[in-house]
């Protein structure tokens, strides 16, 4: 069973449904870091980067990553989207 769960990581790994998080990433996120400056940082995006690919403006996101503002429903899902996360909740502190 252990060699087919490892088969199946590879193989996902291999073909892009699933990465490797550095631990850098894991451990900010885990000291309570802004999980969206976390993971923007990580894609290498910078805010002006995102902002356009979400249609937000770039104080909106600042504000959004600094705990100023919490974004809607609509936004965080082109977050998500935008950073090529799982789900929602990945960017919910």
């Amino acid at each position: 069973e252990d060699i087919h769960d490892y088969d199946i990581a590879k193989t996902a790994l291999a073909n892009g449904t699933e990465e490797l998080i550095p631990s850098k990433v894991a451990f900010a996120l885990v000291k309570g870091e802004n999980p969206l400056r976390v993971w923007r940082e990580y894609r290498k995006l910078t805010q002006q980067q995102l902002a356009e690919q979400v249609l937000i403006s770039v104080p909106y996101l600042s504000q959004l990553e600094t705990g100023k503002r919490t974004a809607s429903v609509e936004v965080l899902t082109k977050l998500v989207a935008a950073l090529k996360l799982d789900a929602v909740d990945d960017l919910v502190a």
